[in-house]
């Protein structure tokens, strides 16, 4: 084997390489420990501390850090240099909460963790640290989930970092960033239904929910081949897809079991919810997305089992109802069955 083609195998092997692997994982897991062992042990001693220590205490722990970071990237150890970035990010969050204590800082509490959610957020970018990004995320979730406490009203503004954050994880195909933003994405959607209007704006989360859902199979329809900031949307639309799915279905849920509508409502939005998760499920397996299928599968249960237990008291009622969806989905088995078969035949693949 020729020089040259020892260091294409080798360029190769280390593309194929994705994730931190074992060392990656449990050196954040040490980083994430040792941020929770300072916090816990400064907060411990910090009354006993002078103000000069505790300042020293918070600034030599923030640039040892970073320093590390830098001194780890430099010598290629990029999973190391990530934690030790995690670590600084955690630093950080302390240090703008106990300098607030010790100062006898007033104010809104969220405006702290966005502050800190901002430093998190410019460390993961001047770095290119894709666990940084992660933390800032997860934080901006927690200012996300505050404000909306205080205000008593659906909180916008998280929407944009989370944007940001989440054309970045494309910009770098990183797949766990993605799931993380898709996560967030989905609960701030399932969320607004209950934060707004008195709790009584689910449809609106199943509206959006079932638009993104619509959006993204065209997508893989239509343009499969495109690219969205640099990644295939073969590559991001499938999990975003079962993100959109999960925040529809809870928003149709929500509207179904716990704001308690009349039977023939109930019955009316059941019978749309099972048709969408059927055709969720038809689409999955003809597209061969498992996630999808399964996902879809699990809805299904689900909304089977509430409408049991939520008309058990009229029996009579159940049993044409249930009676009524076998038949249909029985019937949706057989045209499924139809089409495959008859994709088959046109492809020749039966004889």
């Amino acid at each position: 084997m020729t020089p040259d083609g020892e260091q294409q195998i080798f360029a190769e092997l280390v593309g194929r390489r994705r994730g931190p692997g074992l060392a990656g994982i449990l050196g954040i897991l040490g980083a994430v420990l040792l941020g929770f062992a300072a916090m816990s042990f400064v907060a411990a001693n910090w009354q006993e501390m002078s103000r000069l220590l505790r300042l020293s205490i918070i600034f030599a722990g923030l640039l040892g850090s970073y320093a590390a970071a830098a001194l780890l990237f430099e010598r290629r150890m990029d999973a190391f240099a990530h934690a030790a970035v995690l670590l600084g990010v955690a630093v950080f969050g302390a240090g703008i909460m106990l300098i607030a204590q010790m100062y006898h800082i007033d104010g809104r509490p969220p405006f702290a963790v966005l502050v800190w959610a901002l430093g998190g957020l410019g460390a993961g970018v001047l770095l290119r640290s894709n666990p940084a990004l992660v933390a800032s995320a997860l934080v901006f979730a927690l200012w996300w989930g505050w404000e909306p406490v205080l205000a008593n009203r659906a909180h916008l503004p998280f929407l944009l970092p989370l944007a940001g954050i989440g054309a970045m994880f494309l910009a770098e195909r990183w797949r766990p960033g993605l799931h993380v933003v898709g996560a967030l994405a989905a609960a701030w959607i399932v969320w607004l239904g209950y934060i707004e209007n008195h709790g009584h704006l689910h449809w609106l989360g199943a509206l959006i929910g079932l638009a993104a859902s619509a959006a993204l199979v065209a997508a893989l329809e239509k343009a499969p081949d495109a690219n969205l900031f640099g990644a295939d949307v073969r590559a991001v639309a499938p999990p975003a897809l079962g993100y959109a799915m999960v925040a529809a279905f809870a928003g149709s849920f929500a509207m179904q079991f716990i704001e308690n509508p009349a039977l023939p409502e109930l019955v009316l939005l059941a019978a749309v919810t099972m048709g969408l998760l059927l055709g969720g499920i038809v689409y999955g397996v003809r597209a061969g997305l498992r996630a999808i299928v399964w996902l879809g599968y699990t809805g299904f249960s689900a909304e089977i089992l509430s409408l049991y237990f939520n008309t058990v008291g009229t029996l009579l009622g159940s049993s044409v109802f249930f009676l009524v969806a076998g038949l249909i989905v029985i019937a949706l088995a057989g045209l499924a069955w139809r089409l495959h078969r008859a994709e088959e035949l046109r492809q020749g693949a039966v004889p």
